[in-house]
């Protein structure tokens, strides 16, 4: 809403000070991005205080390369890709500019038919192109021991999906916490005590893998010009 203003005598430069302002509170609020971060407990923070958690951490390393981002938690734990597909339509407010999705362990964890996850994780991509919000995908790998054929179907549902819908991928949300060429590595000293969710240590390598990433979708969700 816009009033007029009677200034008097070389009241004009305060007036043209505060439209330089206002246009410059404008562009400050239009650089800011927002971006969701859909996932389970791996991305609400379980286990840790609240500035350990992934988004938090995320936040500071984004931060301190000078992106002006807002990240918001959309972390539930215990959530699946079911759950996921369940509120990504809601969760994705008008002011939403880009999304990472992090799901399918809990999938992993109750033996869910691949194509059951790789239906739902397409359902959450095709919202997020009906809405136009940049999208980075991060992918799960199953452990040997629910048979190749499972292990080779939920595999490739990640980089599958990310080709078909031109999403940013990253192949593994703890590729991070193995040692370089360390093909049987041994993640104790990232991992909390059930050994399913990472300790601050852990989320801040992970961070350091997956941050790149997120840079590469704020260049992507940034406007033009």
């Amino acid at each position: 809403m816009f009033r007029w203003i009677t200034y008097g005598p070389g009241g004009w430069r305060n007036k043209v000070a505060a439209g330089l302002l206002c246009v410059a509170a404008a562009g400050a609020n239009a650089a800011e991005l927002d971006i969701l971060a859909l996932g389970d407990s791996l991305t609400q923070g379980y286990g840790l205080i609240e500035q350990e958690g992934l988004v938090p951490q995320l936040r500071a390393w984004l931060a301190e390369r000078g992106h002006d981002v807002r990240v918001v938690n959309g972390g539930v734990s215990g959530d699946t890709t079911a759950g996921g597909l369940a509120r990504v339509e809601w969760s994705l407010t008008p002011e939403i500019d880009a999304m990472i999705v992090a799901l399918g362990g809990n999938d992993l964890l109750r033996g869910i038919d691949p194509g059951v996850a790789r239906d739902n994780l397409e359902g959450i991509l095709k919202v997020a192109e009906a809405q136009d919000v940049e999208v980075l995908l991060v992918g799960m790998q199953a452990p040997g021991n629910y048979g190749p054929e499972y292990k080779a179907a939920f595999d490739s549902l990640y980089p599958d999906l990310a080709e078909q819908y031109d999403t940013l991928y990253l192949d593994s949300f703890f590729a991070a916490l193995a040692e370089e060429g360390d093909e049987m590595p041994d993640m104790g000293a990232f991992m909390q005590p059930d050994g399913i969710h990472p300790n601050a240590r852990g989320v801040a390598r992970i961070v350091e893998t997956l941050g790149p990433e997120v840079e590469a979708l704020i260049a992507r969700a940034a406007p033009a010009g």
